[in-house]
């Protein structure tokens, strides 16, 4: 499904206000968003060259560990670092040279060249939750996902025009072989969504796998020269880089696809408890994985991530939403653009249970500042429930909804003669009104983003059609996505190839559940 306008299906079967006049529509979103507003610059200049040189103290006096991986040592020593055992420093400015050659902005290819997305630069796009065990929906509760849930889940954001990007572990099918649901996964991204996906990581044949299935989709001569498939990692905070982070590096990487690096410090944990100690190692760690991977492949494509979040010093308990992880999506936002790379931060975040008001309050928060703070590659940004535990369905669709609505403040304010409206004072009189002018009536479609799942009728109007929170009216909205969904436009040839490769490596590898 080409993911620059709404679709058909949806325009038909939306909702009438109040039950009768124009059909309600989704505002028409274009394959990724490019940014026409500033960047907020929370910092200047001196607070910002303070934290890159703690970044840089860390990496040259500390030092980052590389742990079970002798080639990534052996990487390392042929590149000039201080290697003792298996810590590795560099010297001062070493990490940031080295992160020259990935590039400031590039495209990951789909298979429906419509929804290619630019990562990097001023554009921004939005992938979905990745990596909860659990899922919930309003009629079946709280549960394990399985993976009818994953396909499920897949085919919804394919429908979704304001989620850019599928990710891929939308939830984890728990009811597969851990040692093989990897093929499942990916498999189910190539077959029943064209937006960029990401690949496996959790072990070197699993990423081998991933990179192979997408020579597969795309043909191994052009993904030599383009990136159509990127890894997801995270360092093992404090400053801990395992073979996990390495090996996928040299897969994804040298394969001259992408790699995203994400420290994950709960800040009193895995990071100082104050603020700015932790987004200084979160850079230095994500930097010098950044000079891994063009030790790797020079010029292969790397983005650099920031997860931070704080904590209940109380119960020990992580916290979403609240000010200093926003601060920190500002910051590194900063940091990265100083750098030169792009930069992927967390999206619509909250510690909540449930879709309810502390969902909304703490992913709002969340979201804006990942934002307005310049993130290129938010993942996260819809269906994230409980600290990332449970992928939520009716968040999935909330929280696209209100992306739409991102989507427009990200635009900027047109000023062409067309938004000045001078026309529109010729023809209303002082006192009058602007509801059936000829502007108006040309505008009237576009002029204001119209989210799908709210509610702006009468409270008479809203009782008359059930009553429904808008929990309902998403669990409605998913079921409609779902059963609409196309089973598949992906090529026969393709298909029967890359099924052909899942069957034989599931024989391959023996059923593993750990």
């Amino acid at each position: 499904m080409n993911d620059r306008t709404a679709t058909t299906r949806e325009r038909s079967s939306g909702r009438r206000r109040g039950g009768r006049g124009r059909l309600r529509q989704q505002v028409a979103a274009p394959a990724f968003i490019r940014r026409q507003i500033p960047f907020y610059e929370f910092l200047g200049e001196e607070g910002i060259v303070k934290l890159e040189d703690q970044a840089d103290w860390i990496i040259q006096e500390i030092g980052l560990e590389f742990r079970d991986d002798p080639k990534a040592l052996e990487i390392w020593r042929a590149a000039g670092a201080d290697v003792k055992g298996t810590r590795v420093r560099l010297e001062r400015g070493m990490a940031r040279e080295l992160c020259q050659t990935a590039p400031g902005e590039f495209t990951q290819h789909s298979r429906n060249p419509a929804n290619n997305v630019v990562i990097g630069g001023d554009n921004q796009v939005f992938a979905p939750v990745y990596g909860p065990p659990f899922v919930r929906d309003l009629e079946a509760g709280r549960r394990y996902g399985s993976y009818q849930d994953f396909e499920n889940l897949v085919k919804i954001v394919s429908q979704l025009p304001s989620l850019h990007h599928s990710g891929l572990v939308i939830v984890e099918p728990c009811d597969l072989p851990v040692s093989s649901r990897h093929l499942d996964m990916v498999y189910a991204h190539m077959k029943f969504n064209d937006k960029p996906h990401l690949g496996a990581i959790t072990e070197k044949s699993r990423a081998e796998d991933s990179v192979a299935m997408a020579r597969i989709l795309h043909g191994a001569e052009f993904m030599e020269q383009n990136c159509v498939i990127m890894g997801n990692v995270n360092t093992n905070s404090p400053l801990l880089v395992d073979r996990v982070v390495t090996e996928a590096a040299q897969v994804y990487c040298g394969a001259n696809q992408g790699l995203v690096v994400a420290p994950f410090i709960l800040g009193g944990a895995m990071g100082p408890v104050t603020t700015a100690a932790s987004i200084a190692q979160a850079f230095a760690e994500a930097m010098m994985v950044g000079a891994f991977t063009q030790l790797v492949r020079k010029g292969a494509p790397f983005v650099l991530g920031n997860f931070l979040s704080s904590m209940s010093l109380r119960t020990g308990a992580p916290t979403f939403g609240m000010p200093e992880p926003v601060i920190s999506n500002l910051v590194i936002g900063q940091l990265a653009r100083r750098l030169g790379v792009p930069l992927r931060c967390g999206g619509s975040l909250t510690a909540s249970k449930l879709p309810d008001a502390q969902a909304a309050y703490e992913s709002a928060d969340s979201m804006l500042s990942t934002v307005l703070g310049g993130a290129n590659f938010i993942l996260h940004a819809a269906g994230w429930l409980e600290g990332g535990l449970c992928t939520g369905y009716e968040k999935l669709v909330m929280d696209a909804d209100r992306l739409g609505a991102y989507q427009v403040m990200l635009g900027g304010l047109p000023l062409d003669d067309n938004a000045m409206a001078r026309d529109a004072y010729s023809e209303v009189e002082p006192g009058g009104h602007f509801l059936g002018c000829s502007h108006t009536m040309a505008n009237y479609e576009t002029a204001y983003y119209d989210a799908l799942l709210a509610d702006s009728n009468n409270v008479e109007q809203w009782e008359e059609e059930g009553s429904k929170d808008m929990a309902r009216r998403a669990y409605e909205r998913w079921n409609r996505l779902l059963r609409e969904c196309p089973e598949t436009t992906l090529d026969i040839a393709k298909d029967e190839e890359l099924s052909a490769y899942v069957e034989r490596r599931k024989r391959e590898i023996p059923d593993a559940w750990y």
